[in-house]
């Protein structure tokens, strides 16, 4: 008789192996024990498992009680999918853990799978091969003695476990027979997200409690495509956070960290397209992950059309841009300086929301600041444009204004050009807020100021007659009666 225990809190296993523990205890909790060849035992901390048979026979009946090939897809029946999750789920274990040709069988002629990824929008149609066989449901070779028991150490390739092994010229990694059957069953418990770069995104959660966490994975199968798409890999793992947080009850058990490794190639192997690139070790607040939801209600993925009536999945480039600060602990807004640069703002009334609900009370003093002045300086812009009988080109002098603040490289040319420009243009935010200013760009987080002060100006948003705001640029023309007091206010005290 044989018998093996896997425990989380083992000192020698891995956050993958932890992972594995599992979703080996989610394969296990499917199984009918009347007709099981293995025996298990699932506790809160740890999987027991013991068999009268072979170890050879116990575990490849284990696997095929486990994965499934249905539709030319990798099937377990125990995250109880949703089709479109199936699909995802698929894809992701073929790319990552399936990704060498040597560990699965594809059809050569891809087929076209029609996708209804929002009601009332058009289908979006996905390409890929389907599977005929892989390495789950192969003969393990290798792994056990002439008589059916477990070698005492299992090589396992590198490329089967992504950046398991460094570079190939360490040679196979050694593993023991405990911390071989716990990798087998990593790929039930980690989520897959393809990025906008064709890669996907590898999230690993650290699994502190067995029983908790195989209700919350079932609870977790009605997911759609969307669910699985994610615009960096930073963002999949706060996303995998949040889904966790959301499902749990009173937040017990909740998975608090996870790992996310980025695929892509690298200069030792080129052959191979999803070796890892960078881990991310993502740790998240209630308070991050509170910031983090409303960005993904504000920058949503949508369905887009082309010229030709292709449809497909248009991903936020604010969102990542987001995600990636969040994860580092940096402000939500940090960098806006080089995004902006970078990217045209397509997505502006999500970041005017973003600046209303979470900047903290010095990060709106600046802000304000900024805004009251471009306030004053769009009133006058907008008078010297009737004296001249034409209409006020509103996007022409909101760009002279960024300019104004984006050109300078250097801090004490960028306190320079936002002193001169609070100075020109003297708003009532401004009042008592001189020492405030004067430490945000004269102090190490000069770099911050630069980005609030670009964000309030990309936000600004005019007043209608009635006092509520609007984000278009026509009603951002009509200048209110207190932008222009202010106005005569700076004109009187030249």
């Amino acid at each position: 008789m044989s018998k093996f225990t896997l425990s989380l809190s083992d000192p020698n296993t891995l956050l993958p192996h932890r992972a594995g523990i599992a979703g080996l205890a989610l394969a296990l909790s499917d199984i009918n024990p009347e007709n099981a060849l293995i025996k298990p035992d699932i506790s809160e901390n740890a999987v027991s498992l013991s068999w009268e048979c072979s170890d050879k026979e116990a575990l490849e009946w284990l696997m095929q009680q486990t994965y499934q090939i249905q539709d030319g897809l990798l099937v377990v029946r125990s995250l109880n999918l949703s089709p479109q999750g199936k699909h995802a789920f698929s894809q992701g274990v073929i790319s990552t853990f399936l990704q060498h040709s040597k560990q699965r069988t594809l059809e050569k002629t891809p087929a076209l799978i029609p996708i209804v990824v929002e009601e009332n929008q058009p289908e979006i149609i996905l390409s890929c091969r389907k599977l005929i066989d892989c390495y789950y449901l192969r003969e393990l070779k290798g792994v056990f003695n002439s008589k059916g028991k477990f070698n005492s150490t299992i090589s396992i390739k590198g490329h089967h476990l992504p950046g398991l092994v460094e570079c190939f010229v360490n040679g196979e990694y050694q593993e023991s027979p405990t911390g071989f059957i716990a990798l087998l069953f990593l790929p039930l418990a980690c989520s897959y997200y393809l990025m906008m770069n064709g890669r996907y995104a590898l999230v690993i959660p650290e699994v502190t409690n067995l029983i908790a966490w195989i209700t919350r994975r079932q609870q977790q199968g009605s997911r759609s495509y969307k669910d699985f798409r994610s615009p960096s890999a930073g963002e999949a793992g706060l996303r995998l956070l949040l889904e966790e947080q959301t499902i749990s009850d009173l937040n017990r058990h909740k998975v608090k960290y996870c790992e996310v490794y980025q695929l892509g190639k690298q200069p030792w192997d080129m052959q191979q397209t999803g070796l890892k690139q960078a881990v991310y070790r993502i740790h998240a607040s209630d308070d991050l992950l509170a910031i983090y939801q409303s960005a993904v209600v504000l920058f949503p993925a949508n369905v887009r059309v082309t010229d030709r009536g292709q449809s497909w999945l248009a991903l936020s480039k604010v969102l990542p841009w987001i995600a990636e600060n969040l994860v580092a602990g940096r402000a939500w807004y940090s960098g806006f300086y080089e995004f902006r640069k970078a990217n045209e703002i397509y997505e502006r009334k999500g970041l005017v929301s973003m600046t209303e609900n979470f900047l903290q009370q010095h990060e709106r003093n600046l802000f304000e600041a900024v805004q009251g002045a471009f306030r004053v300086y769009l009133s006058g812009q907008n008078k010297q444009a009737k004296r001249q009988g034409r209409p006020l080109d509103y996007g022409q002098v909101t760009d002279k204004v960024i300019y104004r603040l984006q050109s300078p490289n250097t801090q004490q040319e960028f306190a320079k050009a936002l002193v001169d420009f609070l100075s020109q243009f003297r708003s009532k935010y401004a009042r008592g807020v001189g020492k405030e200013i004067y430490a945000w760009i004269h102090g190490a987080e000069w770099r911050k100021a630069r980005d609030l002060s670009l964000l309030a100006i990309a936000t600004y948003q005019g007043k209608g007659q009635n006092g509520t705001s609007d984000t278009t640029d026509a009603d951002a023309i009509n200048i209110t009666p207190e932008a222009e007091t202010e106005t005569e206010e700076y004109v009187e005290s030249l």
